[in-house]
Protein backbone atom coordinates (compact mmCIF):
# COMPACT_ATOMS: atom_id res chain seq x y z
CA UNK A 1 0.00 0.00 0.00
CA UNK A 2 1.36 3.07 -1.30
CA UNK A 3 0.48 5.38 1.80
CA UNK A 4 1.86 3.17 4.07
CA UNK A 5 5.00 2.81 2.13
CA UNK A 6 5.35 6.66 2.42
CA UNK A 7 4.72 7.07 5.87
CA UNK A 8 7.21 4.18 6.54
CA UNK A 9 10.12 6.32 4.81
CA UNK A 10 8.94 9.62 6.72
CA UNK A 11 8.93 8.21 9.88
CA UNK A 12 12.70 6.46 9.03
CA UNK A 13 14.05 9.39 8.04
CA UNK A 14 13.04 11.25 10.63
CA UNK A 15 14.15 8.19 13.39
CA UNK A 16 17.63 8.85 11.83
CA UNK A 17 17.95 12.07 13.28
CA UNK A 18 16.43 11.13 16.39
CA UNK A 19 17.12 7.46 17.25
CA UNK A 20 15.97 7.20 20.94
CA UNK A 21 12.13 9.04 19.99
CA UNK A 22 9.16 7.42 19.53
CA UNK A 23 8.24 8.94 15.78
CA UNK A 24 4.40 8.65 14.27
CA UNK A 25 4.55 9.40 10.75
CA UNK A 26 1.36 9.54 8.35
CA UNK A 27 0.69 10.07 4.79
CA UNK A 28 -2.80 10.18 2.98
CA UNK A 29 -3.79 9.25 -0.61
CA UNK A 30 -7.02 9.54 -2.01
CA UNK A 31 -7.94 6.67 -4.86
CA UNK A 32 -11.08 6.59 -7.53
CA UNK A 33 -11.03 3.54 -9.16
CA UNK A 34 -7.60 2.66 -9.24
CA UNK A 35 -6.29 5.51 -9.66
CA UNK A 36 -4.15 7.86 -6.76
CA UNK A 37 -5.45 11.55 -6.94
CA UNK A 38 -2.19 13.14 -5.05
CA UNK A 39 -2.17 16.88 -4.63
CA UNK A 40 -3.24 18.84 -8.11
CA UNK A 41 -0.82 20.87 -9.45
CA UNK A 42 -3.22 23.71 -10.81
CA UNK A 43 -6.14 25.01 -10.69
CA UNK A 44 -7.04 23.09 -13.86
CA UNK A 45 -6.00 19.62 -13.05
CA UNK A 46 -7.90 20.55 -9.27
CA UNK A 47 -11.12 20.67 -11.05
CA UNK A 48 -10.49 17.80 -13.41
CA UNK A 49 -10.26 15.89 -9.74
CA UNK A 50 -13.19 17.70 -8.32
CA UNK A 51 -15.54 16.59 -11.59
CA UNK A 52 -14.64 13.12 -11.25
CA UNK A 53 -15.09 13.16 -7.67
CA UNK A 54 -18.80 14.81 -8.19
CA UNK A 55 -21.46 12.17 -7.12
CA UNK A 56 -18.94 9.34 -6.93
CA UNK A 57 -17.46 7.35 -4.04
CA UNK A 58 -14.16 6.95 -3.82
CA UNK A 59 -11.41 5.77 -0.85
CA UNK A 60 -9.35 7.72 1.42
CA UNK A 61 -6.34 5.96 2.74
CA UNK A 62 -3.77 6.63 5.22
CA UNK A 63 -1.06 4.77 6.21
CA UNK A 64 0.78 5.60 9.56
CA UNK A 65 4.00 3.79 11.12
CA UNK A 66 4.82 4.32 14.52
CA UNK A 67 8.88 3.57 15.14
CA UNK A 68 11.63 3.17 17.76
CA UNK A 69 14.51 1.62 17.58
CA UNK A 70 13.81 -2.11 16.39
CA UNK A 71 10.16 -1.68 17.03
CA UNK A 72 7.95 -0.52 13.75
CA UNK A 73 4.41 -0.90 13.22
CA UNK A 74 2.90 -0.03 9.66
CA UNK A 75 -1.15 0.17 9.32
CA UNK A 76 -2.88 1.49 6.43
CA UNK A 77 -6.97 2.83 7.52
CA UNK A 78 -9.45 3.58 4.68
CA UNK A 79 -12.54 5.45 4.83
CA UNK A 80 -15.23 5.64 1.59
CA UNK A 81 -16.33 9.28 0.89
CA UNK A 82 -19.49 9.86 -1.55
CA UNK A 83 -19.41 13.69 -3.17
CA UNK A 84 -22.27 14.95 -3.68
CA UNK A 85 -23.70 15.89 -7.10
CA UNK A 86 -22.58 19.29 -7.37
CA UNK A 87 -23.04 21.52 -9.95
CA UNK A 88 -19.86 22.94 -12.01
CA UNK A 89 -20.89 26.29 -10.46
CA UNK A 90 -20.03 24.99 -7.13
CA UNK A 91 -16.89 23.38 -8.05
CA UNK A 92 -15.48 26.69 -9.78
CA UNK A 93 -16.27 28.55 -5.78
CA UNK A 94 -14.72 26.19 -4.42
CA UNK A 95 -11.70 25.86 -6.52
CA UNK A 96 -11.65 29.80 -6.27
CA UNK A 97 -10.83 29.40 -2.74
CA UNK A 98 -7.68 28.46 -3.26
CA UNK A 99 -7.86 25.16 -0.81
CA UNK A 100 -7.87 22.30 -3.10
CA UNK A 101 -4.58 23.14 -4.45
CA UNK A 102 -2.78 21.40 -1.50
CA UNK A 103 -5.07 18.73 -0.43
CA UNK A 104 -4.96 15.19 -1.65
CA UNK A 105 -8.19 14.50 -4.30
CA UNK A 106 -8.35 18.45 -4.14
CA UNK A 107 -10.36 18.91 -1.35
CA UNK A 108 -10.28 19.18 2.56
CA UNK A 109 -13.43 17.99 4.42
CA UNK A 110 -12.30 19.65 7.43
CA UNK A 111 -12.45 23.12 5.38
CA UNK A 112 -14.78 24.22 2.40
CA UNK A 113 -14.58 21.21 0.89
CA UNK A 114 -16.64 19.82 3.29
CA UNK A 115 -19.89 21.11 1.49
CA UNK A 116 -18.74 18.94 -1.42
CA UNK A 117 -18.98 15.61 0.88
CA UNK A 118 -23.05 13.78 1.33
CA UNK A 119 -21.69 10.85 2.80
CA UNK A 120 -18.70 9.18 4.62
CA UNK A 121 -18.00 5.37 5.68
CA UNK A 122 -15.12 4.73 8.41
CA UNK A 123 -12.84 7.66 9.90
CA UNK A 124 -13.51 10.97 9.91
CA UNK A 125 -10.47 12.34 11.12
CA UNK A 126 -8.67 9.77 8.72
CA UNK A 127 -10.33 11.73 5.94
CA UNK A 128 -8.30 14.75 7.58
CA UNK A 129 -4.95 12.92 7.46
CA UNK A 130 -4.78 10.96 10.59
CA UNK A 131 -7.28 8.15 12.17
CA UNK A 132 -7.29 8.98 15.11
CA UNK A 133 -9.04 6.18 16.93
CA UNK A 134 -6.27 3.69 15.11
CA UNK A 135 -3.31 6.08 16.32
CA UNK A 136 -4.40 6.41 19.98
CA UNK A 137 -4.99 2.59 20.27
CA UNK A 138 -1.41 1.87 19.07
CA UNK A 139 0.12 3.97 20.85
CA UNK A 140 -1.52 2.48 23.89
CA UNK A 141 -1.07 -1.08 22.92
CA UNK A 142 2.91 0.14 22.09
CA UNK A 143 3.11 1.29 25.68
CA UNK A 144 3.75 5.07 24.16
CA UNK A 145 0.61 6.58 25.98
CA UNK A 146 -1.21 5.07 29.40
CA UNK A 147 -4.36 4.54 29.68
CA UNK A 148 -3.91 6.28 33.17
CA UNK A 149 -2.96 9.23 33.89
CA UNK A 150 -2.59 11.77 37.06
CA UNK A 151 -5.44 12.38 39.25
CA UNK A 152 -5.98 16.33 39.80
CA UNK A 153 -3.06 16.12 42.15
CA UNK A 154 -1.12 14.44 40.38
CA UNK A 155 -1.27 11.06 41.62
CA UNK A 156 -1.11 8.08 39.47
CA UNK A 157 -4.40 5.72 39.73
Amino acid sequence: MFAVRLAGEKARAAAHHHPDTWVLAADTVVALDEVILGKPADAEEAGQMLTALNDRWHTVWTGFCLLNGTFEHREAVATEVLFADSSPAVRRAYLATGEPLDKAGAYGIQGMGGALVREIRGSHSNVIGLPLAEVVGRLLASGVISPVGPDSEGVER
